[in-house]
Protein backbone atom coordinates (compact mmCIF):
# COMPACT_ATOMS: atom_id res chain seq x y z
CA UNK A 1 0.00 0.00 0.00
CA UNK A 2 1.43 3.49 -1.28
CA UNK A 3 1.71 6.08 1.85
CA UNK A 4 1.12 8.99 -0.16
CA UNK A 5 4.04 11.29 -1.31
CA UNK A 6 4.67 12.47 2.07
CA UNK A 7 6.28 10.20 4.68
CA UNK A 8 4.54 9.50 7.98
CA UNK A 9 7.64 10.32 9.33
CA UNK A 10 7.43 13.75 8.52
CA UNK A 11 3.56 14.25 9.63
CA UNK A 12 4.55 12.69 13.10
CA UNK A 13 7.01 15.47 13.66
CA UNK A 14 4.51 18.26 12.25
CA UNK A 15 1.80 17.04 14.52
CA UNK A 16 4.34 16.54 17.59
CA UNK A 17 5.28 20.58 17.45
CA UNK A 18 4.36 22.49 20.63
CA UNK A 19 5.62 25.64 18.54
CA UNK A 20 2.53 28.06 18.73
CA UNK A 21 2.65 29.12 15.36
CA UNK A 22 2.06 25.73 13.77
CA UNK A 23 -0.68 24.57 16.16
CA UNK A 24 -2.89 24.56 13.49
CA UNK A 25 -0.25 22.46 11.29
CA UNK A 26 0.00 20.51 13.64
CA UNK A 27 -3.79 19.80 14.12
CA UNK A 28 -3.85 19.35 10.65
CA UNK A 29 -1.16 16.76 10.88
CA UNK A 30 -2.71 14.68 13.18
CA UNK A 31 -5.97 14.78 10.85
CA UNK A 32 -4.08 13.52 8.17
CA UNK A 33 -2.40 10.65 9.39
CA UNK A 34 -5.77 9.40 11.40
CA UNK A 35 -7.67 9.60 7.26
CA UNK A 36 -9.06 6.68 5.88
CA UNK A 37 -7.16 5.61 2.47
CA UNK A 38 -8.54 2.82 1.18
CA UNK A 39 -6.22 1.15 -1.47
CA UNK A 40 -8.23 -0.56 -4.20
CA UNK A 41 -5.57 -2.12 -6.50
CA UNK A 42 -6.74 -1.56 -10.57
CA UNK A 43 -6.97 -4.57 -12.68
CA UNK A 44 -5.11 -4.32 -16.31
CA UNK A 45 -7.78 -3.43 -18.55
CA UNK A 46 -7.84 -3.93 -22.63
CA UNK A 47 -10.77 -3.03 -24.34
CA UNK A 48 -11.53 -5.13 -27.22
CA UNK A 49 -13.83 -4.89 -30.39
CA UNK A 50 -14.81 -6.11 -33.62
CA UNK A 51 -14.19 -4.99 -36.71
CA UNK A 52 -16.15 -7.62 -39.79
CA UNK A 53 -14.28 -10.72 -38.80
CA UNK A 54 -11.73 -9.16 -37.39
CA UNK A 55 -10.21 -8.47 -33.46
CA UNK A 56 -8.85 -5.29 -33.00
CA UNK A 57 -7.57 -4.01 -29.59
CA UNK A 58 -8.29 -0.41 -29.45
CA UNK A 59 -5.68 2.21 -27.57
CA UNK A 60 -5.87 5.84 -27.51
CA UNK A 61 -3.00 8.52 -27.92
CA UNK A 62 -4.82 10.86 -25.82
CA UNK A 63 -5.88 10.72 -21.82
CA UNK A 64 -9.11 10.59 -20.70
CA UNK A 65 -9.26 12.53 -17.74
CA UNK A 66 -12.06 13.41 -14.75
CA UNK A 67 -11.55 15.48 -12.00
CA UNK A 68 -13.65 15.29 -8.69
CA UNK A 69 -13.87 17.81 -6.07
CA UNK A 70 -14.84 16.38 -2.22
CA UNK A 71 -14.92 20.12 -0.52
CA UNK A 72 -13.07 18.79 2.52
CA UNK A 73 -14.79 16.02 3.29
CA UNK A 74 -13.21 12.26 3.43
CA UNK A 75 -15.82 10.70 1.08
CA UNK A 76 -14.22 9.55 -2.05
CA UNK A 77 -14.79 9.89 -5.16
CA UNK A 78 -16.44 13.45 -4.84
CA UNK A 79 -18.71 15.58 -7.23
CA UNK A 80 -17.22 15.63 -10.93
CA UNK A 81 -15.77 19.30 -11.39
CA UNK A 82 -13.80 18.69 -14.88
CA UNK A 83 -13.52 16.38 -17.70
CA UNK A 84 -11.98 16.15 -20.84
CA UNK A 85 -13.97 17.54 -23.14
CA UNK A 86 -14.56 20.82 -20.69
CA UNK A 87 -12.40 23.61 -20.76
CA UNK A 88 -10.41 25.34 -17.38
CA UNK A 89 -12.15 26.05 -14.34
CA UNK A 90 -12.32 28.54 -11.97
CA UNK A 91 -10.41 27.11 -9.53
CA UNK A 92 -6.69 26.73 -10.07
CA UNK A 93 -6.01 23.27 -8.28
CA UNK A 94 -9.15 21.69 -9.95
CA UNK A 95 -6.84 22.57 -13.23
CA UNK A 96 -3.38 22.30 -11.89
CA UNK A 97 -4.85 18.81 -11.25
CA UNK A 98 -5.89 18.59 -14.74
CA UNK A 99 -2.81 19.25 -16.77
CA UNK A 100 -0.23 17.54 -14.06
CA UNK A 101 -2.26 14.37 -15.15
CA UNK A 102 -2.07 14.95 -18.83
CA UNK A 103 1.43 15.71 -18.55
CA UNK A 104 2.23 12.52 -17.22
CA UNK A 105 0.30 10.95 -19.86
CA UNK A 106 2.28 12.55 -22.14
CA UNK A 107 5.85 11.60 -21.05
CA UNK A 108 4.80 7.66 -20.81
CA UNK A 109 3.37 7.96 -24.10
CA UNK A 110 6.05 9.76 -26.09
CA UNK A 111 9.08 8.70 -24.42
CA UNK A 112 7.69 4.90 -23.88
CA UNK A 113 4.98 4.88 -25.85
CA UNK A 114 2.77 3.80 -22.72
CA UNK A 115 -0.83 4.45 -23.02
CA UNK A 116 -1.76 5.53 -19.98
CA UNK A 117 -0.25 3.67 -16.35
CA UNK A 118 -1.51 0.81 -17.12
CA UNK A 119 -0.15 0.56 -20.80
CA UNK A 120 -3.80 0.21 -21.96
CA UNK A 121 -5.42 3.19 -21.89
CA UNK A 122 -7.15 3.66 -18.32
CA UNK A 123 -8.84 6.55 -17.37
CA UNK A 124 -6.63 9.09 -15.31
CA UNK A 125 -8.97 10.10 -11.94
CA UNK A 126 -8.45 12.51 -9.54
CA UNK A 127 -9.88 14.09 -6.53
CA UNK A 128 -9.18 17.69 -5.13
CA UNK A 129 -9.79 19.35 -1.97
CA UNK A 130 -9.49 15.85 -0.04
CA UNK A 131 -10.34 16.18 3.90
CA UNK A 132 -9.58 19.28 5.94
CA UNK A 133 -6.10 20.90 5.33
CA UNK A 134 -5.11 17.40 4.36
CA UNK A 135 -1.18 17.50 4.36
CA UNK A 136 -0.42 14.64 1.32
CA UNK A 137 -1.40 13.60 -2.09
CA UNK A 138 -1.45 9.77 -3.01
CA UNK A 139 -3.08 7.20 -5.30
CA UNK A 140 -5.50 4.44 -3.86
CA UNK A 141 -4.71 2.59 -6.86
CA UNK A 142 -8.12 4.00 -8.84
CA UNK A 143 -7.77 7.35 -8.90
CA UNK A 144 -5.21 10.83 -7.55
CA UNK A 145 -6.08 11.68 -4.30
CA UNK A 146 -4.49 15.61 -2.97
CA UNK A 147 -5.05 17.40 -0.02
CA UNK A 148 -4.69 21.04 0.07
CA UNK A 149 -1.88 21.36 3.18
CA UNK A 150 -2.13 23.19 6.02
CA UNK A 151 -1.20 26.57 4.52
CA UNK A 152 1.66 26.85 7.33
CA UNK A 153 3.97 23.59 6.52
CA UNK A 154 2.57 22.17 3.07
CA UNK A 155 1.25 24.56 0.62
CA UNK A 156 -0.52 21.82 -1.72
CA UNK A 157 0.61 19.33 -3.93
CA UNK A 158 -1.59 19.57 -7.41
CA UNK A 159 1.13 22.24 -8.77
CA UNK A 160 3.72 19.83 -8.73
CA UNK A 161 4.58 17.65 -11.90
CA UNK A 162 7.23 15.13 -9.45
CA UNK A 163 4.68 14.41 -7.03
CA UNK A 164 1.99 13.82 -9.88
CA UNK A 165 4.04 11.95 -11.42
CA UNK A 166 5.80 9.68 -8.50
CA UNK A 167 1.96 8.26 -7.29
CA UNK A 168 0.78 8.00 -10.85
CA UNK A 169 4.09 5.56 -11.23
CA UNK A 170 3.09 3.50 -8.62
CA UNK A 171 0.34 2.44 -10.96
CA UNK A 172 3.17 1.99 -13.11
CA UNK A 173 4.18 -0.01 -10.87
CA UNK A 174 1.27 -2.13 -9.88
CA UNK A 175 0.48 -3.04 -13.34
CA UNK A 176 3.89 -4.10 -14.49
CA UNK A 177 3.48 -7.00 -11.61
CA UNK A 178 4.55 -4.40 -8.65
CA UNK A 179 6.72 -4.35 -5.48
CA UNK A 180 6.17 -5.42 -1.64
CA UNK A 181 5.75 -2.10 -0.26
CA UNK A 182 8.01 -3.24 2.80
CA UNK A 183 12.17 -3.42 3.57
CA UNK A 184 14.11 -2.64 0.41
CA UNK A 185 11.44 -3.77 -2.40
CA UNK A 186 9.25 -1.32 -0.73
CA UNK A 187 12.48 0.94 -1.44
CA UNK A 188 12.54 0.26 -4.63
CA UNK A 189 8.86 0.53 -4.91
CA UNK A 190 9.61 4.85 -3.66
CA UNK A 191 12.44 5.15 -5.77
CA UNK A 192 11.28 3.79 -8.99
CA UNK A 193 8.35 6.50 -8.42
CA UNK A 194 10.94 9.31 -7.78
CA UNK A 195 12.16 8.60 -10.55
CA UNK A 196 9.86 8.72 -13.19
CA UNK A 197 8.22 11.73 -11.17
CA UNK A 198 11.85 13.61 -12.06
CA UNK A 199 11.95 12.37 -15.56
CA UNK A 200 8.10 13.70 -15.82
CA UNK A 201 9.36 17.01 -14.82
CA UNK A 202 12.40 16.92 -16.99
CA UNK A 203 10.52 15.87 -20.58
CA UNK A 204 8.04 18.38 -19.72
CA UNK A 205 10.54 21.27 -19.36
CA UNK A 206 12.71 19.70 -22.04
CA UNK A 207 16.02 19.17 -19.64
CA UNK A 208 19.35 17.40 -19.83
CA UNK A 209 20.85 15.26 -17.22
CA UNK A 210 22.51 17.67 -15.97
CA UNK A 211 20.09 20.96 -16.49
CA UNK A 212 17.67 19.30 -13.97
CA UNK A 213 17.59 19.95 -10.40
CA UNK A 214 16.79 16.05 -9.51
CA UNK A 215 14.04 17.28 -6.66
CA UNK A 216 10.47 15.45 -5.67
CA UNK A 217 8.36 17.71 -4.44
CA UNK A 218 10.26 21.29 -4.70
CA UNK A 219 7.63 24.03 -3.95
CA UNK A 220 5.07 22.28 -1.62
CA UNK A 221 6.28 23.63 1.33
CA UNK A 222 5.47 27.15 2.64
CA UNK A 223 8.25 29.76 3.18
CA UNK A 224 8.37 28.95 6.81
CA UNK A 225 10.20 25.50 6.19
CA UNK A 226 13.98 25.32 6.03
CA UNK A 227 14.32 23.36 2.69
CA UNK A 228 13.32 23.05 -1.00
CA UNK A 229 11.44 19.62 -1.57
CA UNK A 230 10.87 16.11 0.20
CA UNK A 231 13.78 14.76 -2.03
CA UNK A 232 16.72 15.13 -3.42
CA UNK A 233 18.09 12.22 -6.37
CA UNK A 234 21.13 14.76 -6.44
CA UNK A 235 22.14 14.91 -3.27
CA UNK A 236 19.75 12.78 -0.40
CA UNK A 237 19.86 13.94 3.05
CA UNK A 238 19.92 17.39 1.67
CA UNK A 239 16.79 17.82 0.73
CA UNK A 240 15.28 20.09 3.81
CA UNK A 241 17.11 21.10 7.53
CA UNK A 242 14.33 21.97 9.70
CA UNK A 243 13.36 22.87 13.26
CA UNK A 244 9.95 21.37 12.69
CA UNK A 245 10.31 18.90 10.23
CA UNK A 246 14.14 17.89 11.01
CA UNK A 247 16.90 16.76 8.86
CA UNK A 248 16.42 14.61 5.50
CA UNK A 249 17.03 11.39 6.80
CA UNK A 250 17.77 9.77 3.09
CA UNK A 251 21.23 7.99 3.00
CA UNK A 252 22.73 8.17 -0.51
CA UNK A 253 24.82 5.35 -0.42
CA UNK A 254 24.50 1.41 1.65
CA UNK A 255 27.10 3.23 4.13
CA UNK A 256 24.31 4.85 5.60
CA UNK A 257 21.49 1.98 5.02
CA UNK A 258 18.86 2.69 7.82
CA UNK A 259 17.34 -0.53 9.76
CA UNK A 260 14.07 0.73 11.09
CA UNK A 261 10.10 -0.79 11.72
CA UNK A 262 8.87 2.47 11.04
CA UNK A 263 7.67 3.74 7.35
CA UNK A 264 7.01 0.06 6.52
CA UNK A 265 11.16 -0.77 6.53
CA UNK A 266 12.46 3.06 6.06
CA UNK A 267 10.80 2.79 2.15
CA UNK A 268 10.93 6.38 2.09
CA UNK A 269 14.68 6.96 3.83
CA UNK A 270 16.29 4.48 2.07
CA UNK A 271 14.98 4.83 -1.26
CA UNK A 272 17.54 7.43 -1.49
CA UNK A 273 20.22 4.55 -2.26
CA UNK A 274 18.69 3.78 -5.68
CA UNK A 275 17.77 6.97 -6.21
CA UNK A 276 20.94 8.31 -6.12
CA UNK A 277 22.19 5.36 -8.24
CA UNK A 278 20.04 6.39 -10.99
CA UNK A 279 21.27 9.94 -10.71
CA UNK A 280 24.81 8.86 -10.85
CA UNK A 281 24.09 6.51 -14.22
CA UNK A 282 21.61 9.21 -15.99
CA UNK A 283 24.59 12.01 -15.09
CA UNK A 284 27.15 9.32 -16.34
CA UNK A 285 25.58 8.71 -19.59
CA UNK A 286 24.42 12.41 -20.31
CA UNK A 287 21.69 13.51 -22.28
CA UNK A 288 18.09 13.43 -22.09
CA UNK A 289 17.73 11.40 -18.61
CA UNK A 290 14.47 9.28 -20.14
CA UNK A 291 16.36 8.36 -23.47
CA UNK A 292 19.06 6.78 -21.17
CA UNK A 293 19.32 5.39 -17.84
CA UNK A 294 15.07 5.57 -17.73
CA UNK A 295 14.87 3.47 -20.86
CA UNK A 296 16.53 0.25 -19.14
CA UNK A 297 15.00 1.46 -15.85
CA UNK A 298 11.44 1.39 -17.83
CA UNK A 299 12.21 -1.82 -19.31
CA UNK A 300 13.67 -3.27 -16.46
CA UNK A 301 10.51 -2.00 -14.37
CA UNK A 302 7.90 -3.29 -16.91
CA UNK A 303 9.17 -6.39 -18.29
CA UNK A 304 7.23 -8.65 -15.94
CA UNK A 305 10.43 -10.97 -14.77
CA UNK A 306 11.07 -8.76 -11.33
CA UNK A 307 10.12 -10.89 -8.03
CA UNK A 308 7.76 -9.15 -6.31
CA UNK A 309 10.26 -9.16 -3.05
CA UNK A 310 13.16 -8.16 -5.15
CA UNK A 311 16.08 -6.12 -2.67
CA UNK A 312 18.38 -3.55 -4.34
CA UNK A 313 21.13 -6.23 -5.38
CA UNK A 314 18.32 -8.19 -7.54
CA UNK A 315 17.12 -4.88 -9.21
CA UNK A 316 20.92 -3.60 -9.68
CA UNK A 317 21.49 -6.54 -11.72
CA UNK A 318 18.49 -6.72 -13.56
CA UNK A 319 19.37 -3.11 -14.91
CA UNK A 320 22.27 -4.39 -16.06
CA UNK A 321 21.09 -7.17 -17.80
CA UNK A 322 18.36 -5.06 -19.42
CA UNK A 323 21.36 -2.36 -20.44
CA UNK A 324 23.61 -4.99 -22.11
CA UNK A 325 20.54 -6.24 -24.28
CA UNK A 326 19.29 -2.48 -25.15
CA UNK A 327 22.87 -1.37 -25.93
CA UNK A 328 25.55 -4.19 -25.84
CA UNK A 329 27.95 -5.69 -23.44
CA UNK A 330 30.42 -2.72 -24.08
CA UNK A 331 28.43 0.22 -24.57
CA UNK A 332 28.88 2.73 -22.51
CA UNK A 333 25.25 2.93 -20.98
CA UNK A 334 25.86 0.06 -19.27
CA UNK A 335 28.73 1.00 -17.92
CA UNK A 336 27.56 3.98 -16.21
CA UNK A 337 24.78 1.90 -14.63
CA UNK A 338 27.50 -0.65 -13.15
CA UNK A 339 29.55 2.15 -12.02
CA UNK A 340 26.75 4.11 -10.48
CA UNK A 341 25.25 0.84 -8.54
CA UNK A 342 29.21 0.17 -7.78
CA UNK A 343 29.51 3.61 -5.99
CA UNK A 344 26.11 2.98 -3.90
CA UNK A 345 27.69 0.25 -2.32
CA UNK A 346 24.89 -1.86 -3.93
CA UNK A 347 27.48 -4.19 -6.19
CA UNK A 348 30.86 -5.31 -5.86
CA UNK A 349 33.59 -3.59 -8.19
CA UNK A 350 33.12 -5.99 -10.91
CA UNK A 351 29.78 -7.59 -10.06
CA UNK A 352 27.47 -8.29 -13.05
Amino acid sequence: MNLGIVPPFLLDRVAATDKPHLAHAAQAAHRTLLAPRTYRPQRVRLQLSVEGDALVAETSPSPDRTIADTHNTETLPGDIVRTEEQPPVDDATVNQAFDGLGVTFDFYWDAYHRDSIDGHGLPLDATVHYGQDYDNAFWNGERMVFGDGDGDVFTGFTGSITVIAHELTHGVTEASGGLDYQGQSGALNESISDVFGVLTEQYHLGQTADEASWLVGEGIFSDQVQGTALRSLKAPGTAYDDDVLGKDPQPATMAGYVQTSEDNGGVHINSGIPNHAFYLAATAIGGKAWEGAGLVWYKTVTAGTLPTSADFATFAKATLATAEAEYGEDAKEVAAIRAAWTQVGVLSDGAD
